[in-house]
């Protein structure tokens, strides 16, 4: 009773100061990849720029209900307002293996700042599948054995929360003794039903929330305010056919181009979606009709359920304005385009 007590304890105290729409920071991207990939993004909804420095992150690994300031980090930088910043683990030599592998060069570039190279020192960013996620507000003490709780986080608050902490997720077969497990598209989302959202996965906020999540949920539904892809996607040539690499497996690219930006109705009203950007999307939501209008020639689509499930290809194209006919239910989508350059972008659709 005593753990249960403090812990609840911990989270009342931490979000004593309720959050009104679009007045603070939260978590607009997750990444659990393969190896080392791991990254946040978080989103500025205000008008204003946010200093980073007076927030940070911690873990609670495999089902714990407690973390330490070994399981968290302070975060740094400043977030543009209505901008995003995408905190991305360190793990940066080109020749490390096992636990050093290097993130990958497509998910390096996208980050505006790296965290945590040392495990010793704190395995925040070491997040997987099963493992509960905090945002908070606060100076982290310089003890490493430190509890993180109220009365040791000088203003500590809880600012966002994925996952549930204190509950260890299943894996597929039902089962925790790996702690391979995740959080998954079925109730009761922690015992393996259904299909694992957390793990191998990004996870991207959906543009109707517009505030973090301040206090432990009863059940953590990741599909509730999140949308999610593959992590990794296979590498198709013009064809739409798997390119395969010389060990004979098929290439596999990061799933990383949603990073960077984000969408969401807290942003500013207004924006022409014909305006001349390099790429835009429209109308969305859509019923059926969608249009694409690039700077360059598009080479393939694919069409990306919620689930990262591939439903449709859209190849030879070749083309910089294309109109598609999407023949789907009705629900979120995923375009992952991809140009005649090399280069690939995702944007995020809701058939109606």
């Amino acid at each position: 009773m005593k753990t249960l007590f403090t812990l609840f304890t911990i989270l009342s105290l931490g979000s004593a100061i309720a959050q009104t729409n679009c007045s603070q920071i939260f978590i607009s991207e997750y990444v659990e990849g393969w190896s080392n990939n791991k990254a946040l993004e978080i989103y500025n909804p205000t008008s204003s720029a946010v200093n980073l420095g007076q927030f940070f992150v911690a873990r609670y690994s495999n089902g714990s209900n407690i973390a330490t300031v070994a399981n968290a980090i302070q975060l740094s930088g400043t977030i543009a307002p209505h901008s995003v910043y995408v905190a991305v683990l360190k793990k940066l030599d080109p020749l490390g293996v096992g636990q050093e592998a290097p993130v990958w060069d497509s998910l390096q570039s996208r980050a505006d700042g790296f965290y945590c190279p040392d495990y010793a020192v704190s395995n925040c960013f070491y997040w997987n599948g099963n493992d509960a996620v905090m945002l908070a507000k606060g100076t982290l003490p310089a003890t490493a054995t430190t509890l993180i709780n109220a009365a040791n986080v000088t203003g500590f608050q809880i600012i966002d929360l994925v996952g549930k902490i204190g509950e260890n997720p299943a894996n597929e077969t039902g089962s925790t003794a790996n702690n391979d497990g995740a959080w998954s598209s079925q109730f009761p989302y922690s015992t393996g039903l259904g299909t694992l959202i957390t793990k191998d996965h990004s996870m991207i906020r959906k543009s109707t929330i517009q505030k973090g999540v301040t206090m432990q949920p009863s059940f953590f539904d990741p599909l509730l305010e999140y949308d999610s892809i593959p992590a990794v996607i296979v590498r198709l040539d013009a064809n739409g056919d798997t390119l395969f690499g010389t060990s004979g497996n098929p290439i596999l690219d990061g799933n990383w181009n949603s990073l960077g930006v984000h969408d969401c109705l807290c942003n500013p009203a207004g924006i022409d979606e014909t305006e001349n950007h390099a790429l835009v999307v429209y109308p969305n939501p859509s019923t059926g009709l969608i249009n694409l209008k690039n700077s360059q020639e598009v080479k393939s689509i694919q069409l990306i359920n919620a689930l990262g499930q591939q439903v449709a290809v859209y190849n030879n194209l070749n083309k910089a304005f294309i109109t598609l006919e999407l023949d789907g239910n009705k629900g979120v989508y995923f375009l992952k385009i991809s140009m005649k350059n090399g280069s690939s972008e995702i944007r995020r659709v809701i058939l109606k």
